[in-house]
C-alpha cells in the first residue's frame, strides 16, 4: 500500500491497522517529535508511507472481509486528525481453475473455444493469448462454475505463443492454467497497391467530409496517410470497443453466410504496400474480406443478431455491426445506404443496406469481417458448417445449442 498524507503543519503521527472480526492488527505506526516552538521554520507538508498489508504484518488474518483504518495527526498545536477506512477482501489462496481436457486446434488468425471450471470466489475468468484477454460466460445447461470462452489467435501473433486460461478473485489474485493446443501457422498474402491522384481525392473528400475531428493539411498525400494510419487505428479501436455491447446468450444459428454470388477481391490479413508516384508511402494490414458482385447489391445479415452500430465510420464508410452474443460480432463496410439502426433485431438474410464505395474504397464492394471479443478473426471458419459443428457445437448440451 502507498498512502500520501498532506498537512500545512506537517505530519506528526501516522498509523495503519487492519480490523477483522472484532480484532485489530497494527500494520504501521510512525511518530515524529513535535517541534511547535520552531514554527517559523519550514516543515515537510507531505509524507508518503509505504507498507505491506497482509499476513506478513498480521499473521492471524483469515480469508474474508477486513477493514483497513488509516489515521494521521498534524504537527501543530491542535493536533488535528484525519481518518480513512477502506473495506478490503482477504484472499490467501489462489483462485480455483481447471480447463476441461480436449484438443484445441487453432489457426493463426482464427477462433477457438475453451471450457473450464472455476471456484465460487472467481469474479473474472477467460483465455489470454498474448496481449488479448477474452471473457468467459457461464456454460448454458452446465453446473455452476463451468464457463466457456470464445477466443482468437490474432493473425499478428507468433505461432509459438501459449494460450492461457486465467481466473481472478475480487482481491485481484490470479491463477492460470495451460491446455492442450496446436497452432497452425498461416502465410498471409502481400499486395502492392498503386495510388492515383483521383483515388486520393475521392477517398479524402468522402472521409474528411464525414469526420469533423480530422483537419485537412492541404497536402493530398499527407491527408491520405492520416486516414490510412491514425484514423484506421481509431476506427479499429471503436469497433473493438463494441465488444462491450454484447448479449450473454446465443443470438445466431449456424452457419454464417457469405454474400451470395460474390467474388473475393481481398482476403483476411492481406498485407498491403501502398505506392504513389513510384515510391512506397505506407504499409497496412487488411482485416477482412472484400466481396464484390455488382453495384448496389443488397447486403444481407450473415446471421441472426442485434445491430449495435449503424452509421459512418471513417475508413469503413457507411457501416453496420451486428452482435451475435457472447462477444461474437460481424461487420459490414463501404455501404452506399443503410437500412437498419442500432438496436434493431435482425434475422439471417435481412437486408441491411446496399453495397457501395464509401470510406476507403476504390470500387463498389462489401468489406466483411468478424471479431471475437474485439479481436478481428478470419470469417471463413464461421462460414464453415463443419468447423462450427466440430469446434463449437460439439461442446454444448444439445438443448442449449445456438438456434435451439
Amino acid at each position: 500500500m502507498q498512502v500520501q498524507v498532506r498537512s500545512k503543519s506537517g505530519v506528526r503521527r501516522f498509523q495503519a491497522r487492519l480490523e477483522q472480526s472484532g480484532r485489530s492488527f497494527l500494520v504501521l505506526e510512525q511518530h515524529r517529535t513535535a517541534k511547535r516552538w520552531k514554527f517559523w521554520r519550514p516543515r515537510q507538508r507531505e509524507e508518503l508511507y509505504q507498507f505491506l498489508a497482509g499476513r506478513k504484518s498480521a499473521p492471524q488474518l483469515q480469508d474474508g472481509p477486513a477493514r483497513l483504518i488509516l489515521e494521521a495527526e498534524s504537527d501543530d498545536f491542535r493536533g488535528a486528525t484525519a481518518t480513512l477506512a477502506m473495506d478490503l477482501s482477504v484472499r490467501t489462496t489462489p483462485p480455483q481453475l481447471s480447463v476441461e481436457p480436449g484438443q484445441h486446434y487453432i489457426n493463426q488468425g482464427g477462433s477457438e473455444m475453451a471450457v473450464f471450471h472455476v471456484g465460487p470466489e472467481v469474479v473474472e475468468a477467460g483465455v489470454r493469448t498474448g496481449p488479448h484477454e477474452f471473457r468467459s460466460w457461464p456454460l448454458p445447461g452446465a453446473t455452476p462454475g463451468t464457463r466457456f470462452a470464445f477466443f482468437a489467435y490474432s493473425y499478428d501473433l507468433p505461432p509459438r505463443l501459449t494460450p492461457l486460461g486465467f481466473a481472478r478473485d475480487e482481491a485481484g489474485n490470479e491463477a492460470t492454467a495451460t491446455f492442450w493446443f496446436r497452432v497452425f501457422p498461416k502465410e498471409f498474402r502481400s499486395r502492392d497497391l498503386d495510388l492515383t491522384k483521383d483515388f486520393l481525392e475521392k477517398v479524402t473528400q468522402d472521409i474528411y467530409s464525414h469526420t469533423p475531428q480530422l483537419a485537412r493539411s492541404g497536402d493530398l498525400l499527407a491527408d491520405f496517410l492520416k486516414i490510412n494510419g491514425a484514423l484506421r487505428r481509431e476506427d479499429n479501436r471503436r469497433l473493438a470497443d463494441l465488444r462491450f455491447d454484447t448479449e450473454e446468450k446465443f443470438l445466431w444459428r449456424e452457419p454464417f453466410r457469405q454474400l451470395a454470388d460474390s467474388q473475393v477481391e481481398a482476403h483476411f490479413a492481406d498485407h498491403r504496400r501502398y505506392f504513389y508516384q513510384g515510391k512506397k508511402v505506407d504499409e497496412q494490414d487488411h482485416l477482412g474480406f472484400d466481396l464484390a458482385v455488382t453495384a448496389n447489391v443488397p447486403v444481407l445479415a450473415a446471421n441472426d443478431g442485434r445491430v449495435v452500430f449503424a452509421g459512418y465510420l471513417g475508413i469503413y464508410g457507411n457501416c453496420v455491426v451486428i452482435d451475435h452474443g457472447y462477444g461474437l460480432q460481424s461487420i459490414y463496410g463501404h455501404l452506399s445506404s443503410v437500412a437498419v439502426k442500432a438496436g434493431d433485431r435482425v434475422q439471417q438474410g435481412r437486408e441491411m443496406g446496399r453495397s457501395g464505395s464509401t470510406g476507403l474504397a476504390g470500387g463498389d464492394h462489401l468489406h466483411f469481417s468478424m471479431q471475437v471479443d474485439g479481436v478481428t478473426v478470419n470469417p471463413t471458419e464461421w462460414w464453415d458448417q463443419h468447423w462450427i459443428r466440430d469446434r463449437i457445437l460439439a461442446r454444448f448440451p444439445e438443448e442449449k445449442l445456438p438456434g435451439s
